[in-house]
């Protein structure tokens, strides 16, 4: 069985590159960048103090994100090779609804390369395929991830973007993503737990993983499937929760919802500069289109989970 992680996409100047993860098996890295000035590449930090804005996500009638005018931004998702079916409309939509009229570079880690499709691409947009090795189980390939985001970020995406954003890959964009998701870090409302409390919560409750976190500590859920920030930030989380599934792996433990369980823990003690709404990352065969959502911007897949992982 092979696995295939699938792309980034940068956009900007000349040094655009891009990568992404997310939720299931397969996730494309999108690394962004914009060359405005507004963030310094060797400091990481934001010189526009205006920049960075959190989103209110209390009230469920506030979804629309705040915009930010000028940012240098970069955007990440990894893909499984069982999951290569679903990067020609991850593509394609990506195209027409991704950083349109910015210049995106969109990797595809995979140990298929052969199998990788050819998509038409817009002016200053790219993609390239970089091979990974396979495993056997959809959990390794999902909890590998972590490892392969943070690895790439140390070695090549902290010398050429400035922002990333991981995605899941076997979903499609259905409305405008654009640079109004970007900020030093940010998370997306998982969208099966938006307006629950923190007891429905799927965290990981076994005391004895890195990934717990009690019962009366929560802020949010996160979803797997769409998360990223500046390329610091991004090496910062995906470095911590690779290491705590290393350590949980030695004492034979895998957290409950793997890479996602590890994630949420991370943003509970390193709080997202924002948080986007579930808009970002929904099911609607699962959850239809309710009147709260005024807008599905990045929508799974119809699949049958199970033949696909099995693949």
């Amino acid at each position: 069985m092979c696995n295939c992680i699938p792309c980034c996409c940068f956009l900007g100047n000349p040094k655009c590159y891009s990568l992404h993860l997310g939720i299931l098996p397969f996730t494309v890295l999108l690394l962004v960048f914009f060359g405005y000035g507004f963030l310094s590449h060797r400091s990481q930090e934001l010189r526009d103090p205006g920049a960075v804005t959190s989103v209110a996500v209390g009230e469920l009638d506030v979804w629309e994100v705040v915009a930010l005018s000028r940012m240098v931004y970069a955007q990440p998702k990894v893909l499984t090779p069982r999951y290569v079916v679903f990067l020609k409309l991850f593509l394609e939509t990506a195209e027409q609804h991704f950083m349109v009229g910015h210049k995106v570079i969109y990797y595809v880690f995979t140990d298929r390369p052969a199998e990788v499709p050819q998509v038409p691409l817009g002016a200053g947009r790219k993609l390239a395929v970089l091979t990974v090795r396979n495993y056997s189980r959809w959990q390794d390939v999902s909890m590998h991830r972590m490892e392969m985001i943070s690895h790439f970020s140390e070695r090549r995406f902290l010398h050429e973007v400035d922002y990333l954003v991981c995605a899941d890959v076997d979903m499609k964009f259905r409305d405008h993503v654009g640079v109004e998701i970007l900020s030093a870090l940010f998370g997306t409302l998982h969208p099966g737990f938006y307006r629950s409390s923190r007891e429905a919560f799927t965290y990981e409750r076994r005391p004895k993983s890195r990934a717990y976190i009690p019962r009366d500590e929560g802020d949010f859920y996160y979803a797997g499937g769409f998360f990223g920030g500046s390329v610091v930030e991004v090496y910062h989380l995906t470095k911590a929760c690779h290491q705590a599934m290393v350590e949980d792996k030695a004492n034979g433990i895998e957290a409950v919802w793997h890479d996602e369980s590890y994630l949420n823990k991370y943003l509970l003690y390193h709080k997202p500069t924002k948080v986007l709404s579930p808009e970002y990352v929904w099911d609607q065969k699962l959850l239809g289109w309710p009147s709260v959502m005024r807008k599905l911007r990045y929508v799974a897949v119809p699949k049958n989970h199970q033949a696909i992982r099995n693949r």
